[in-house]
């Protein structure tokens, strides 16, 4: 039994042997949620940036964990906001064998080209946000593909389901002894304070058709819960997947009327915050309004419609293609 009376504050126990961590992403809470399963064969699904190592390493400790029994570090993704401390976790954590997606295991090895184009992105706000992501020892990493097994012990497994749509190197992971889903970035930001859900379609991975493909996947696995990155677990399965396509729907089509009228990026942000972001709820006033800043920094309508412009743009450039090779067949 845990004595969950001394844990760090943003560290609560789910039930079920899991408790979700902040990982307290630039010193502020409620941006990205960290989850142990803490089983014959200790996992944590998600590290957050590199400043977050030592939170998460507070909070591992403190439930118990040394160092060398914790045999797993599983990222759904590689975006820096969820697999930034990977190589700083597996030098804090020995043993762990770090899974990850396929098309993101070279990227941990040798984050270079992911931290030049984060660069890119974030500017001076690189540093700030999510530091700089080590490298992971690659006879450490082990990817999977469209499919996966985690072994948790005791029979207990994580099995993956590749989920690409807000990135090629998304998957999620169903918990095979609760039900539990680990859903990443694939349902979009949950925001527990007002119980609002927005989606996350950052550029340049963005596709709302593989979108789509992954929310159909994850209706039919008939989860328990949704354990979000951003932010902690939902039980309301099936409203919350809906409620994940119509966002996504209605966001992606006030993209596409805005660009409708030739207008520009600007425009199209300032109709998405007009007529889509004033729908939702607003935060308590003790809420902490530096997060929610973060979180529209990171996914919010600057992003997201960029995502979907550029799906916008690909989309066009692919039909026009189709059409001039039927036209010259």
């Amino acid at each position: 039994m845990v004595d969950v009376s001394g844990l760090p504050e943003g560290t609560v126990s789910l039930g079920d042997d899991i408790f979700v961590i902040d990982t307290m992403l630039a010193g502020y809470p409620g941006v990205v949620s960290a989850y142990l399963i803490l089983t014959e064969r200790p996992c944590l699904v998600e590290v957050g940036t590199a400043g977050s190592a030592r939170t998460l390493h507070r909070a591992i400790t403190a439930l118990g964990l040394a160092p060398e029994d914790l045999a797993t570090i599983v990222v759904t993704h590689i975006h820096l906001d969820h697999a930034g401390g990977t190589g700083d976790m597996a030098a804090l954590f020995p043993n762990a064998e770090v899974v990850v997606h396929e098309r993101g295991a070279r990227h941990l090895a040798d984050p270079g080209r992911l931290m030049r184009s984060a660069a890119m992105v974030w500017g001076d706000r690189l540093e700030t946000l999510f530091g700089r992501m080590s490298p992971t020892e690659a006879a450490r990493i082990r990817s999977v593909a469209e499919t996966g097994e985690i072994d948790l012990g005791g029979g207990r497994r994580l099995v993956s389901h590749y989920a690409p749509g807000h990135a090629k190197h998304h998957m999620g992971l169903v918990d095979t002894a609760t039900g539990d889903l680990y859903v990443g970035d694939a349902l979009g930001v949950y925001t527990p304070l007002t119980g609002d859900l927005r989606p996350a379609t950052p550029p340049p991975d963005f596709d709302m058709d593989a979108c789509l493909r992954t929310l159909r996947l994850f209706g039919d696995i008939d989860a328990q819960r949704l354990m979000f990155s951003h932010f902690g677990a939902v039980d309301t399965v099936a409203e919350t997947i809906d409620r994940s396509e119509a966002e996504l729907r209605l966001w992606v089509e006030t993209v596409r009327e805005a660009r409708g009228t030739d207008q520009d990026l600007d425009h199209a942000v300032a109709m998405v915050r007009d007529t889509v972001v004033s729908r939702y709820g607003r935060l308590p006033a003790d809420a902490s309004k530096e997060s929610a800043q973060v979180l529209d920094v990171l996914s919010g309508p600057e992003s997201n419609v960029s995502g979907i412009v550029h799906w916008l743009d690909r989309l066009a450039r692919e039909q026009a293609e189709a059409k001039k090779a039927a036209e010259e067949a």
